[in-house]
């Protein structure tokens, strides 16, 4: 069965040559520059657009900058740059609005398209359902023949981002400790700023999957299944950590010296336990992300502050209560002094600098750091049945502490639970986390069995 383009508050995204092409890519920039000229009030526009490294790149890059400049707008093309690099340059260079093309941790197949505001930010919900909505009308606002808009390059992207996050740490005292560091940026856009921030800290990379062509190597969600080369790079090298990148280079995950896969979820942990050790405040993270930076934020004096899922939600608690550190579980860290994006540069530097302060090795921070086990699970289901899983689930779980912002995450003293509808793909998710001594499962087969009666 073909499947259906997916357009949410993240953004487009769909599979090449089956439901995504250069006429919907157009028409979706149409859409994002139409809004931007009612909203603003603006005539002439200005929009950064990046891609990352997929083959399909740059025909949806070409696509969307010939619908931006037929509503009026300009295009500063950027180039083959991260998602956090485009938030960057969107602010640098005074943008009203950004276009990154990517599907993130897709499949090479699958290639999308990202909106930013000119805050360099995710739009934010009620903004992201008026640009689909013209889309789907296709009420455009063309321009004339003089007024249409025209295209220029800045390839200045890696230098600025990589100055920003150097400016958050100490560069010396890092270079001092001459890690030996493997990378793994899966031929993607964070291959070249990558490699670029750890020579600027005096490391020795061994740089693996480090040709930016979107030929993936590997199944490029940095899962622990997926990093099997990585774990064995870092074991046979003696490095000192690995690291992994996601297509985009917005996500992190970490690999100890020892090749053992420590995981998306402790990058946040461990950034947070870098900021909090020079500064008190308040963190933002999702209702799916792990309790270990709660238990890092208390034991510091400090507090988090409970999104639903999506980066536009967690920057956006992150510039209103002026947090911090923030970020997503799935390897994402926002760093409002570089950009209100997550991102895998900011990431590593804040882990190295942990490393450097602490004198302690990448294993030996990760195991002070209270455990738990995750469980992350997805399945088939539309949003009708969606809402009937949870409308059951709720009737079982009747004394646990309910949040229902974001589909619905279920506490109990021991662990919780948060079931939601996923913004990128066709399924329903199942993220559970439990304290290492707990059964997770005489909670999770109830559950199932709920999930196999309502989708059959």
């Amino acid at each position: 069965m073909t499947q259906e383009l997916i357009i949410s508050i993240s953004g487009m995204r769909g599979i090449i040559g089956e439901n995504l092409n250069a006429s919907i890519a157009a028409a979706y920039a149409c859409a994002f520059g139409t809004f931007l000229k009612n909203s603003k009030g603006k005539q002439k526009l200005t929009i950064a657009i990046g891609t990352d490294s997929r083959p399909s790149g740059d025909m949806l890059k070409l696509a969307v900058a010939a619908g931006l400049c037929s509503i009026g707008a300009d295009v500063i093309d950027l180039g083959m740059v991260t998602t956090p690099t485009v938030g960057i340059m969107v602010r640098e260079l005074v943008c009203d609005g950004g276009m990154v093309i990517t599907a993130s941790h897709n499949p090479i197949e699958y290639n999308g398209i990202k909106l930013l505001t000119s805050k360099g930010i995710a739009p934010p919900a009620g903004m992201a359902e008026k640009v689909i909505s013209i889309f789907h009308d296709a009420k455009f606002k063309f321009a004339d023949a003089v007024n249409c808009g025209k295209i220029s390059i800045d390839h200045g992207g890696d230098s600025v981002h990589i100055k920003k996050v150097l400016a958050c740490v100490d560069r010396k005292a890092i270079a001092l400790k001459r890690f030996k560091v493997v990378l793994d940026s899966i031929n993607g856009a964070g291959t070249r700023p990558g490699k670029k921030l750890l020579a600027s800290f005096g490391c020795h990379t061994i740089a693996i999957n480090d040709e930016a062509n979107g030929l993936f190597a590997h199944k490029p969600e940095p899962l622990a299944e997926n990093l099997e080369q990585l774990c064995q790079a870092v074991k046979k090298t003696g490095a000192n950590i690995g690291f992994a990148q996601d297509p985009d280079a917005d996500r992190l995950a970490i690999v100890d010296e020892n090749g053992r896969y420590i995981g998306e979820e402790y990058t946040l942990a461990l950034a947070a336990k870098y900021i909090f050790s020079h500064e008190k405040g308040t963190a933002a993270a999702n209702l799916s992300t792990s309790r270990m930076i709660d238990d890092i934020a208390q034991q510091a004096g400090c507090r988090v502050i409970r999104t639903p899922v999506g980066e536009a939600n967690v920057a956006g608690a992150m510039i209103k209560n002026n947090c911090v550190i923030g970020g997503e579980g799935n390897g994402g860290v926002i760093d409002l002094r570089v950009g209100p994006v997550r991102d895998s540069l900011i990431a590593i530097a804040f882990i190295l600098q942990l490393c450097t302060e602490t004198g302690k090795k990448i294993s030996q921070l990760v195991d002070e750091i209270p455990a738990y086990q995750m469980i992350k699970q997805k399945f088939a289901a539309d949003k009708k049945e969606a809402g009937k899983i949870i409308i059951q689930v709720k009737k079982i779980f009747k004394k646990a502490q309910v949040d229902e912002s974001d589909g619905c995450r279920f506490d109990f003293e021991d662990g919780w639970i948060h079931l939601r509808t996923s913004n990128t793909e066709p399924v329903m998710r199942l993220i559970a986390e439990f304290k290492e001594d707990v059964e997770p499962k005489k909670y999770l087969d109830k559950i199932t069995a709920i999930i196999e009666k309502v989708t059959g």
